[in-house]
């Protein structure tokens, strides 16, 4: 794969350079007695940061260094969140899980707009064209407890978001570049730059990183390498104090081999472009109207050559698919009296297409398979009670079209949601609680459509579907066919997902202790549940039907400061999950997990320990899951053990070095998928974690 090595060791001297001259800079400022004192950021791993919504709304600065290594795709930075799982492939692009929801449950947001990638079977989930650090926020609502976005997520909403830049004639220029390497080959380098002044800037965001294949904690080789950069380019222009427009760009390309698919992404191209724009403080009743419009371009190539060998007997084949994604939303905040109210419109508009062709062979034309069509109008309001409780409240509609572009037949639905919450505020106590009440209803997505078949039906939307699944035994594995051969008549026996769900929480920040809990318990009718009846098929087709479920779980998390040097924090998160019209577990669901993170904290260093323990779960559902992963067998428990450190050398420059998985232990994930039999791997024995993984990061800024 051609891709430009823009970021490679040139940036690793230029970042050791400059953090050598800031040295001399900053030793010369400290004569200074009006020097800033600058208190050092531990590396964070378990502690939750101060909320908007009591525990309900989770911020993480994913410019901080975090521990296991720094992560190179969006689903590895959010599996650092209690809630969090995933589901893993190989050493990158993992499928995010959380609750033990999957997919479109979980609304996956970049700045306000929606990337869902173009494989079948998720190899390229839309987390996987993310590199966290290039975002300044990363914001996480639990439950169905927003209606702001498109079909919004019934487990949570996830939003990768960039702050317009605050520049001006004094201070025309900021940035922050680091270094990242570690064991098997692993090499990051991240780069953001804005130039500009009070009225106009220009921001680039550029990223590379690489790695080899890993070994697990018995030696083993791991077929994992991966190799992907990213490129965005943002102009402002901030004509007044209150007026934002700001144009988008982007590209990137990537490699990526999988232990646990019979198939590799030898292709993960994107582009995208977008124009956002914001006007505030029209008049004293309307404070805010924003839009935006955002394109996205994915081109995914999977194929079973380029990253490996060809199995004996078997086909050099490859498939290339495509999305076309248009999003569109405008927006307007009013305040009248006390109460805040935000109402808009948005759409989003996608198709897709593919081919499939032997090495060696000119791709054939892109035959085109399923569009999406959804047009969405919303309402939320904040309604102050008292100086110490508020509602907030909200309601929406979509209409949703899915179309076969092959048949020309189509299903239409239109679907409501809804949520109201109350969020309580005791600041004699310094507690705050809430208590939600959410409804979402759900179409079919994508994945849910192409890769599956009704249990009454034969064929699916490919005849030989599946690539990208368990492994290389199962049919997730295999080649899938490019054209749709299901119509819509099938998709009408296929109820809508409802999901009613309670949320409830609290966060005490007292003195030296804290503590928070977020708790759920929902009710879905006609969950979409995916089964697998013969996982040793080579052309196994997974089967979708509705059924009933009950959900609950909760996280939560104690910190204490012994002293101003040495904190703690513990947390915990549980998923459960109940077939009800089968009377058996929901399948896929993480098991009981608890982090224990110890540390100590000084003006220049901190040391740091992490202890993370993984319950055995015996909740399964044999051979049922979700499109990307189903249960296989029981899993057993794990912990590992982690240390790392910082170290600041001057106010712009630190060091953080880690060592994961200090005992070299072997595990595997409960959500990873089965290796591919190619490697040797039995049909339901899934591949382990990396070993013992030693790692450095230098950071600067400017």
């Amino acid at each position: 794969m051609a891709q430009p090595k823009f970021l490679l060791q040139p940036l690793t001297v230029a970042i050791l350079a400059a953090s050598n001259s800031t040295l001399l800079w900053a030793n010369m400022d400290a004569q200074s007695e009006h020097k800033t004192p600058v208190v050092l950021a531990p590396i964070v791993v378990t502690a939750q940061q101060p909320n908007d919504a009591n525990g309900l709304i989770v911020h993480s600065d994913p410019k901080q260094p975090i521990q296991p290594v720094p992560a190179s795709d969006g689903a590895a930075y959010l599996k650092t969140i209690p809630g969090f799982s995933s589901i893993g492939s190989g050493g990158t692009n993992g499928d995010i899980s959380f609750r033990g929801m999957f997919g479109s449950r979980i609304k996956m947001l970049v700045d306000g707009s929606e990337n869902l990638g173009a494989c079948p079977s998720r190899m390229d989930s839309p987390t996987s064209y993310i590199q966290p650090e290039s975002f300044d926020q990363i914001t996480v609502i639990k439950g169905p407890q927003t209606v702001q976005y498109a079909t919004p997520g019934s487990a949570a909403t996830v939003i990768f978001q960039r702050q317009p830049e605050n520049l001006s004639k004094e201070q025309p220029y900021r940035g922050q570049a680091s270094v990242l390497m570690g064991s098997y080959g692993r090499l990051d380098h991240n780069i953001e730059a804005a130039i500009g002044d009070e009225s106009k800037y220009a921001r680039l965001n550029a990223n590379r990183s690489v790695a080899d294949d890993y070994k697990d904690g018995d030696g083993k080789d791991v077929h994992s390498n991966w190799e992907r950069w990213g490129a965005d380019l943002a102009l402002g222009w901030t004509p007044t104090e209150n007026t934002w427009i700001e144009l988008q760009g982007g590209k990137g390309d990537g490699e990526s081999a999988y232990a646990g698919r019979s198939l590799d992404g030898s292709q993960f191209k994107r582009e995208s472009l977008g124009l956002h724009l914001e006007q505030r403080n029209i008049s004293e009743v309307i404070k805010k109207i924003e839009a935006q419009v955002d394109y996205s371009f994915n081109d995914h190539i999977m194929d079973n050559f380029s990253l490996r060998d060809v199995p004996v007997g078997g086909m050099p084949m490859a498939m290339d698919v495509t999305r076309r994604t248009l999003n569109a939303r405008a927006a307007i905040t009013t305040d009248w009296d006390k109460i805040s109210l935000v109402s808009g419109l948005d759409s989003q508009h996608n198709k897709q297409a593919g081919n499939m062709y032997m090495r060696g062979q000119l791709p054939p034309a892109m035959d085109e398979t399923l569009s999406f069509q959804s047009y969405g109008a919303f309402t939320e309001a904040t309604i102050p009670v008292n100086d110490n409780n508020k509602v907030i409240t909200g309601a929406r509609i979509d209409h949703v079209e899915i179309e076969n572009l092959a048949s020309n037949k189509s299903r239409k639905n239109t679907v409501p949601s809804g949520f109201i919450r109350l969020e309580n505020l005791m600041p004699q106590h310094d507690l705050k609680s809430y208590i939600g009440l959410g409804y979402v209803e759900r179409t079919p997505d994508f994945w849910e459509i192409y890769r599956t078949v009704l249990p009454s039906t034969n064929m699916g939307m490919d005849d030989m579907n599946g690539h990208g699944g368990h492994g290389g035994h199962g049919g997730h594995g295999n080649m899938p066919m490019p054209s749709a051969t299901r119509t819509m008549d099938d998709l009408e026996y296929l109820d809508n997902e409802k999901t009613l769900q309670l949320d409830l929480g609290y966060q005490l920040d007292h003195g030296k202790y804290n503590s928070w809990a977020s708790a759920y318990v929902g009710v879905i009718k006609d969950f979409m549940l995916i089964s697998y009846d013969d996982p040793d098929n080579e052309m196994l087709t997974p089967k979708i039907r509705n059924v009933d479920a009950t959900i609950a779980g909760a996280e939560l998390g104690v910190g204490y400061k012994f002293t101003d040097q040495i904190q703690t924090d513990l947390s915990a998160m549980y998923a459960w999950g109940e077939n009800t019209t089968d009377n058996k577990p929901l399948p896929q669901i993480a098991p009981l997990e608890g982090r224990l993170n110890l540390r100590y904290v000084d003006e220049k260093y901190s040391l740091g320990l992490l202890w993370r323990a993984v319950a055995n779960q015996n909740r399964i559902s044999l051979n049922e899951g979700n499109v990307v992963g189903y249960d296989m067998n029981e899993s057993k428990a794990f912990d590992t053990l982690a240390v790392n450190g910082t170290y600041r050398l001057t106010d712009a420059v630190d060091v953080s070095v880690g060592v994961d998985n200090v005992l070299d232990t072997a595990y595997t994930e409960h959500l990873n998928k089965a290796g591919a039999s190619m490697f040797g791997y039995a049909a339901s024995e899934q591949f382990n974690n990396i070993g013992r993984n030693y790692w450095m990061r230098m950071s600067m800024k400017f």
